[in-house]
């Protein structure tokens, strides 16, 4: 149930959007440009850094959907698991771990973000520009989080296994048409 009287108990994203249209498709379209721009991560990494940064912030509804969206593109269910548990000790690629490590500071104790964790990234072969798509993914998924557990919207796993595909499959342009089909 979410704390807007107004909202639907089963609300998602596109609600959340119709409080202001304007501002909703900017969002959705800085989505897209994050999410699925070309860049030296892959959409999947950034999906996978997508759901990592919402379960950080225990948001159920972007972890549910993003986590959904990692699996489309093949991301492994028990990952997140390890993920959320230990980056270090986690089944995945030994390269992404210093970009991992990073977003986990960034979302958990910005101010104590140092050169060294940039470092370790460059260290492991990633650009400047990887570094910043990462960074951008982070951020705009720290945003959503908030933005989402603000309204009360939680989702359930229904919601997440159609959703999350179908950011796969129609990419994030599908959620503008969602919240201005049924606005006014």
């Amino acid at each position: 149930m979410t704390f807007f009287k107004s909202m639907p108990d089963e609300s998602a994203v596109p609600d959340v959007l119709k409080f202001n249209p304007p501002a909703g498709r900017k969002l959705i379209e800085l989505h897209e440009l994050v999410m699925r721009q070309p860049s030296p991560l892959t959409e999947k990494e950034r999906e996978l850094i997508a759901s990592y940064v919402s379960g950080l912030n225990s948001c159920q509804y972007c972890f549910g959907v993003h986590s959904q969206t990692a699996f489309a593109y093949g991301v492994e269910e028990d990952l997140f698991t390890g993920l959320m548990d230990d980056v270090d000790t986690a089944l995945v690629d030994e390269k992404l771990k210093p970009i991992l490590r990073y977003v986990r500071k960034l979302t958990n104790e910005p101010a104590k973000l140092v050169q060294a964790d940039s470092d370790a990234v460059w260290s492991a072969g990633w650009s400047e520009q990887a570094l910043h798509d990462a960074i951008m993914v982070a951020a705009l998924f720290n945003l959503m989080n908030r933005m989402l557990d603000g309204h009360g919207v939680k989702g359930n796993k229904d919601m997440f296994e159609l959703r999350g595909p179908n950011l796969k499959d129609n990419g994030y342009t599908s959620v503008i048409k969602a919240f201005e089909s049924t606005d006014g």
